[in-house]
C-alpha cells in the first residue's frame, strides 16, 4: 500500500468546541441522562484546576528571572505549594463554586487561602453552596467581596502569590456590572505581582466572541473544563486567557456523541492528513490547477495563485489570462504556464472556448482558481458565469474579483456546487452577505452560518481565526493568526494552495480546512525573519513547504 493508498487519506480529526449553551447541555446530560452528580463534576474541576496550578508555578519557577508574577517561595521544590498566599475570587454561580472547591485543596495542600465572595454565603444553592459549606467547615477563611480592597483583613492581601478568577464563567451575557467590573479592575491590578489563573473563562470575556464585555480579567493562565469554547482559542482572547489548560472533569464520551458541538477547531494533528510524495509520481499525477485572472494593473495576483499551488504541491500550474497579458505573466516568473485568451488586454467571451476546453471533464485540469485580479467589468462577470455552469468542471476556488459577481448578482449563486470554495476576506463577506464589514466581524459565526444556508460550496471566512463551514456543518474554527499575512496577495496565495490540495483529491471541506491552517503556518514561521513585518506574500508561498515539513508527520 502506498502512502496515498492509505486507509485515513484526507481524513481529518477535530476538537470539539461546544459554545457555553451547548457545554452547559453537556453538564445537564451528564446528570439527567448518565447519572452524574453535578458535585462530582465540580470536585473533578476543582482538582484539575489544581494540577493546572501546579503546571504554572513550576513553569515559572523554571523560568525564574523573566518578568510577571513572582515564583512560588520555594523554587527548590516547584510542585509545593506550602506558603503561597493564594486570593480567590467567588462569583454567585457555579464558576464560585469551583472556586470554593480548590480553596479547600489548596488549604490541604499547604497554602494559605482567602475567598472574596459576592453573594451571602447562605445564598449559594445547589453544587456551589454544597462546596462552599465543605470549605467552610475545613477552615478555608470566606469574607464578602464588598468594596475592594477594605474587604481583605489586612495588607499583606495585596500581595498575593496567586490570584484565581471565580467570578464569572461561560455563561455570562452581556456586559460587566458595576462590581463586577471593579473587581475584575482589581485582578488586572494585582496580575502585576501575582500570577492570575481563570477559572472556565476569564471573566467578562465572550464565551463565543472571545471579546471583553467590555472589559475582562487579563489572566496569565486559564483552565477550561471538557473542552474549550469557541472565544477561549480565537486569536483576539489570547491577551485575556494566557496559557490554556483544557482538562477533563468525567463528561461521558457518550454525552459528546449524542449532542455533538456545533464549532470545532485543527491543530497540528490534522497536517497527518497530507499524504507523503509517492516517490513514483510525476507531474500529471501530482495535480494541475487553472488559475483564471488577471486584468490590466493587477496581473500579480493570479501569479501569486499560481506560486501557492505550486508550494501547495500542484505538479501543472497555467494562468488563464487575456491575451495582451499573458507576456507580463509570463515575464514575472517561468514556472507557471500561461493560457492566452484572444488578444485584448481586457476579458473577452469571444475567447472562451479556448478556457471552457481546457476546463471541460476531457480537459487537462483538476482544479480551477477564478477571480485573483480578474477585475469587475462585465465581460469577467461573463467569463466567470460560463466557467462555473460548464458541465463536468473541476471543483473550484473562487476568490477576490471572481466574489464580485456573486455578491451583485451579476451571475447566480446557485452555479456555486458543493465542490466548490468560495474565499471572502471580511469586507468581501459584508458585500456577499448586505453586511457592513464591522457587523461581519462582530458576528463572523453567525455570518458565515448565514451565507452557507443558501451556498451549497464550502465558505473559508478569512481572518485571525479563520471560518470554514457548509450547509448543516459544524464551524471549524483555524485557531491561528500572523501579522504576516496581512500584506495585500496573501489571500491570493492561500487560494492556489487550496487549489492544489483540490487538485490532488482533497475533497473540498478538508483541502479549504488544510489549506488555511498551512497558510497560517506559514505566516509564522515568517515571524521569525520578519518579527515587524515587511515580507512579500511570494515569502508566504515559499514557506508553505517548510510550514509541511516541520509539522507533517509525512515529512
Amino acid at each position: 500500500m502506498t502512502p496515498n493508498d492509505r486507509p485515513d487519506r484526507w481524513r481529518l480529526e477535530y476538537v470539539d468546541l461546544p459554545a457555553p449553551e451547548e457545554m452547559a447541555g453537556w453538564d445537564r446530560a451528564a446528570m439527567a441522562d448518565f447519572g452524574l452528580r453535578e458535585e462530582l463534576l465540580m470536585e473533578n474541576a476543582s482538582r484539575e484546576a489544581l494540577h493546572a496550578l501546579r503546571a504554572e508555578l513550576a513553569d515559572r519557577a523554571g523560568r525564574a528571572g523573566q518578568t510577571g508574577a513572582p515564583a512560588p517561595p520555594s523554587p527548590a521544590a516547584p510542585f509545593s505549594l506550602s506558603g503561597l498566599r493564594v486570593l480567590l475570587f467567588m462569583g454567585g454561580g457555579n464558576n464560585g463554586g469551583d472556586a470554593a472547591a480548590l480553596a479547600r485543596h489548596l488549604l490541604d495542600a499547604g497554602a494559605e487561602v482567602l475567598v472574596l465572595h459576592t453573594r451571602p454565603l447562605g445564598g449559594y444553592r445547589g453544587a456551589a453552596g454544597y462546596h462552599a459549606r465543605l470549605a467552610k467547615r475545613c477552615g478555608v477563611p470566606f469574607r464578602p467581596a464588598g468594596a475592594w480592597p477594605r474587604s481583605l483583613p489586612d495588607p499583606r492581601w495585596l500581595t498575593p502569590h496567586v490570584v484565581v478568577d471565580g467570578l464569572l464563567g461561560t455563561g455570562f451575557t452581556g456586559t460587566l456590572r458595576e462590581r463586577e467590573a471593579g473587581l475584575v479592575a482589581a485582578i488586572n491590578e494585582l496580575s502585576d505581582r501575582a500570577l492570575v489563573l481563570a477559572l472556565d473563562i476569564p471573566s467578562g470575556l465572550g464565551g463565543l466572541t472571545g471579546r471583553p464585555r467590555p472589559d475582562a480579567v487579563r489572566a496569565h493562565a486559564t483552565v477550561t473544563f471538557e473542552a474549550a469554547k469557541p472565544g477561549l482559542v480565537l486569536p483576539e482572547a489570547a491577551p485575556f486567557t494566557g496559557r490554556l489548560h483544557v482538562r477533563p472533569i468525567g463528561i461521558p464520551k457518550a454525552v459528546r456523541a449524542l449532542h455533538p458541538a456545533s464549532y470545532r477547531m485543527l491543530d497540528d494533528a490534522c497536517l497527518a492528513a497530507l499524504p507523503a510524495p509517492a516517490p513514483c509520481m510525476h507531474k500529471g499525477t501530482a495535480g494541475h490547477v487553472l488559475v483564471v485572472g488577471g486584468s490590466e494593473g493587477l496581473t500579480g495576483a493570479p501569479l501569486l495563485a499560481g506560486l501557492g499551488a505550486l508550494r501547495g504541491g500542484a505538479g501543472l500550474v497555467t494562468v488563464a489570462c487575456p491575451g495582451g497579458l499573458a507576456a507580463e505573466v509570463k515575464a514575472a516568473t517561468p514556472d507557471v504556464m500561461t493560457l492566452p485568451l484572444g488578444e485584448r488586454r481586457a476579458w473577452d467571451p469571444a475567447a472562451l472556448p479556448g478556457l471552457l476546453a481546457l476546463a471541460s471533464q476531457t480537459g487537462r485540469c483538476n482544479a480551477l482558481v477564478v477571480g485573483p485580479g480578474m477585475g469587475r467589468s462585465p465581460e469577467a462577470a461573463e467569463v466567470l458565469s460560463a466557467l462555473l455552469a460548464l458541465p463536468g468542471r473541476p471543483p473550484a476556488v473562487i476568490d477576490a474579483d471572481g466574489l464580485f459577481p456573486l455578491a451583485e448578482g451579476l451571475v447566480s449563486l446557485d452555479l456555486v456546487r458543493e465542490m466548490d470554495i468560495v474565499t471572502p476576506h471580511p469586507g468581501e463577506m459584508a458585500r456577499l452577505a448586505g453586511l457592513t464589514t464591522a457587523d461581519v466581524q462582530r458576528g463572523r459565526a453567525a455570518t458565515a452560518r448565514a451565507f452557507a444556508a443558501h451556498c451549497a460550496g464550502v465558505l473559508v471566512l478569512k481572518g485571525a481565526g479563520s471560518l470554514v463551514t457548509r450547509r448543516d456543518r459544524p464551524i471549524t474554527l483555524i485557531p491561528l493568526a500572523a501579522p504576516t499575512l496581512a500584506v495585500a496577495g496573501s489571500g491570493d496565495v492561500l487560494s492556489g494552495l487550496a487549489g492544489a490540495l483540490l487538485a490532488q483529491g482533497a475533497p473540498s471541506e478538508v483541502a479549504a480546512c488544510l489549506a488555511v491552517y498551512l497558510h497560517a503556518k506559514a505566516g509564522q514561521l515568517l515571524l521569525h525573519d520578519y518579527p515587524a513585518r515587511g515580507n512579500t506574500p511570494r515569502e508566504i508561498a515559499d514557506a508553505i513547504p517548510r510550514a509541511r515539513k516541520e509539522h507533517s508527520p509525512c515529512c
